[in-house]
């Protein structure tokens, strides 16, 4: 594709795709015309769905193609795409929230907030904020947005907490989980898009990029604990007897943790870990008194969300890529950090791992840039979209502002930019 002659299709997609980066922007007046307009209530309720936003213009662009080209290039094209990181995502979302799994996950963090001083639910929301993210370094980023997400709504968003207070936190867990998952070299989307190209290891990671992240997330975590210390201290995070689940038996939990580690160590075979999530439903059907809701739904809304993003972000390489590649090292750090928030960071360090002959210190800088903006918008990482999914109903009107979650993940950014830039 030549960057300087682009096709008519291409210009197309990228006029599409700044639609539908403008559509999740305007995702929450959609909302309001739903509840101010009955009569067309379930047209803007679609439209306000941020989840069906990409996906929704994806079908555009392959109308669009069938109407250019033909029925067959689009056939060829969009089984060109790779579509294992919305599988995956769809998968590890549907496990990692079972009640086996959520029940260990929240055992663990109440072992680990009983270590903190604090009053009310100030300790459980900082370590949900802190470990949890740091956690996705080995479970995987979307799994560690799930459960934070999960136990947050739990303990916190489903109490008579502030609106500031919901969007300063989850401006903070998108963040932190996206810099949180750079200890390891195959949790975080950015990071695995480049480590085999770049032979970049786990040692790698954690020496150049994991203890950078752990301050910036535990600085992020211990900023907005304090700065909302006072309603935190109000919020009582102790277990209601009547609403309490039970108890889940130990080997069903081993299995669900077995199952779970195994998506993980496969989430680059769909076959495998698609045949593992099989396995689960069979086992979840079985066992169904230990068993909440599963959350198919919102799984299946955020891989339709991620898999319009892979055909429409497939169409942008002839402008990105040169945008990138004709950057210094220093520059393509603001620049992917800013890039990131209107494409998957995924997407901009896979296009520098097809550039051969880049400096260690541009490989760094694309890296680093791609995860530190991870936080700005729900289209910047692939988890956000599972935290806004589970967390959208405590916010107004159903709807998160991708307004308001930009201002609130400034700060944190800032924290992450300076982490990675100077220390």
């Amino acid at each position: 594709m030549s960057s300087l002659s682009p096709t008519t299709l291409q210009i197309i997609a990228a006029v599409l795709f700044a639609v539908a980066i403008i559509h999740t922007f305007s995702t929450k007046y959609f909302e309001h015309l739903a509840h101010t307009r009955p009569a067309h209530s379930g047209l803007w309720h679609l439209l306000g769905e941020v989840e069906i936003v990409f996906g929704f213009w994806a079908l555009v662009l392959a109308v669009t193609m069938v109407m250019i080209e033909s029925t067959d290039a689009m056939k060829q094209y969009v089984n060109s795409r790779n579509f294992t990181e919305p599988l995956f995502v769809f998968v590890i979302m549907v496990v990692a929230a079972t009640r086996p799994i959520l029940q260990t996950s929240k055992q663990l963090v109440e072992v680990l907030a009983k270590l903190i001083p604090g009053k009310g639910g100030i300790s459980t929301y900082f370590i949900v904020l802190t470990a949890v993210p740091l956690l996705g370094s080995f479970i995987t980023e979307p799994a560690a947005m799930t459960l934070a997400a999960l136990m947050l709504a739990d303990k916190f968003f489903s109490k008579d907490i502030s609106s500031k207070l919901k969007y300063a936190t989850i401006g903070v867990l998108f963040v932190n989980i996206s810099i949180g998952g750079t200890l390891t070299a195959y949790a975080a989307p950015p990071v695995l898009m480049v480590a085999g190209t770049w032979n970049w290891d786990t040692a790698f990671m954690l020496t150049h990029f994991g203890w950078k992240a752990a301050i910036a997330v535990l600085i992020n975590g211990l900023a907005v604990t304090l700065l909302f210390a006072k309603e935190l201290a109000q919020v009582s995070t102790a277990k209601d007897p009547a609403s309490e689940s039970p108890a889940v038996p130990m080997p069903l939990v081993l299995i669900h943790i077995a199952i779970l580690a195994g998506i993980v160590l496969f989430a680059h075979y769909p076959p495998l870990f698609i045949g593992l999530f099989l396995l689960f439903m069979g086992i979840a059907t079985a066992y169904s008194a230990h068993q909440d809701r599963l959350i198919l739904r919102e799984g299946l809304l955020v891989a339709f969300f991620l898999g319009g993003l892979v055909v429409l972000g497939g169409q942008q390489q002839w402008w990105l890529q040169p945008l990138l590649v004709n950057m210094s090292s220093d520059a393509v750090f603001y620049g992917a950090t800013a890039l990131t928030a209107i494409t998957d960071n995924a997407a901009l360090t896979y296009l520098g791992s097809l550039v051969e002959g880049l400096s260690d210190e541009f490989k760094y800088s694309l890296v680093a840039g791609a995860v530190t903006g991870g936080g700005l918008t729900i289209i910047a990482n692939a988890p956000n979209p599972a935290g806004v999914a589970i967390l959208r109903r405590y916010f107004d009107e159903g709807a998160v502002s991708p307004t308001g979650l930009l201002v609130s993940a400034l700060l944190p950014t800032l924290v992450a930019l300076l982490a990675f830039r100077y220390l």
